[in-house]
Formats: structure tokens, C-alpha cells, sequence
């Protein structure tokens, strides 16, 4: 992918798919939505048995450990937007907080889509179901087959997400626009 005539540089996004009990993650690796690389997927759990703060300390020491192994450019996050579920909506908040904070903390950029954002990116539909965005997700990183679970799939669809928009995001601030 070129920008003004130069390749832009290769960009390694972590994608968060925040939950307490389920945490989607996915590092790709890209120079746009059409180049993208998946280096590594997965989910971390807590248990529901443990006490909030343990659920909490565990989930910050797996976010932190993925930065330093993976050391992303950017770390994507989805961004709650309605939850019907106030204790879910809850839960899922402490755990956009902590990966956030901690992705501040370790220098990277942070940004945050909302899932409409993300399906449209990467389906070209923003009200796509999770089978069709996880369709697109294995087409676009060549997977064999979709990612399972679905918050790994999601945590990489929020990456490609913003390998699509991130040139936009480039020129944009190239030229000045809202300063």
C-alpha cells in the first residue's frame, strides 16, 4: 500500500476484545487491510469463582505480558457502546479501562472502535452478524478457517479495522485537519 508515493510502513496492531471472563486478543501484523498477517490469536479467561480485584490482576498481568511479547504499534479496543446488561456492560468497562491503561502505559497508541465501526470496516456492512464478520476475518488474514472463539475472532477484526482506517488517520493529521 503507498501513500503519496511511499510505502507506508509495516504496523503491528493488538486487538482487545474486552471481557472479564472472555478477553479476545489478536496481534496482526500489516501495511493496510489487504496485507495483514495474524502472528497470534486467543482468549484470556478468568474464573468466575475468583473475587473481582484477583479477575482484575489476572487479566492486567496477561495484557501486560502480551505487550511486552508482541510489543504492538497501536493497541485497538472495542469501544462499549450500549449494553442491556448493566452487570456485563460493567465488567466489560473494567476490562476496556485496565487494557487501555495499560497500553498507554507501554507507549503504544491506543484507539477505540465501536462494533459498527469495526463490521463495517471489515465486512462492508455495519450491521453484519459475528459468522459474517468472522467469514471476512479468516479471508482477509488467509486462516484456514474462521477463528474460533468469537472473541478472537472479534479482537481481530478490530485490528483489520484499523490497519483500513489507519492511512485515512495518517493524512489526516498530515495535513493538519483539527488542530
Amino acid at each position: 500500500m503507498f501513500a503519496n508515493g511511499r510505502q507506508l510502513a509495516p504496523m503491528r496492531v493488538l486487538g482487545i476484545d474486552p471481557g472479564l471472563t472472555r478477553c479476545g486478543y489478536a496481534v496482526v501484523d500489516g501495511k493496510g487491510p489487504g496485507a495483514a498477517t495474524a502472528i497470534s490469536l486467543g482468549v484470556i479467561r478468568t474464573p468466575a469463582s475468583d473475587e473481582l480485584p484477583y479477575r482484575l490482576a489476572a487479566l492486567r498481568a496477561e495484557l501486560v505480558e502480551l505487550l511486552q511479547e508482541f510489543r504492538p504499534d497501536v493497541v485497538a479496543v472495542e469501544r462499549v457502546f450500549f449494553q442491556v446488561n448493566v452487570r456485563t456492560a460493567m465488567s466489560v468497562g473494567q476490562a476496556s479501562g485496565l487494557a487501555l491503561c495499560e497500553a498507554a502505559a507501554f507507549g503504544c497508541g491506543v484507539v477505540q472502535y465501536t462494533p459498527n465501526e469495526v463490521k463495517d470496516a471489515v465486512a462492508g456492512y455495519g450491521a453484519a452478524g459475528k459468522e459474517q464478520v468472522a467469514k471476512m476475518v479468516q479471508a482477509r488474514l488467509k486462516l484456514s478457517k474462521p477463528p474460533k472463539p468469537a472473541d478472537a475472532a472479534d479482537a481481530a477484526a478490530l485490528a483489520l479495522c484499523h490497519l483500513a482506517v489507519a492511512p485515512l488517520h495518517r493524512r489526516v493529521a498530515a495535513a493538519g485537519v483539527g488542530r
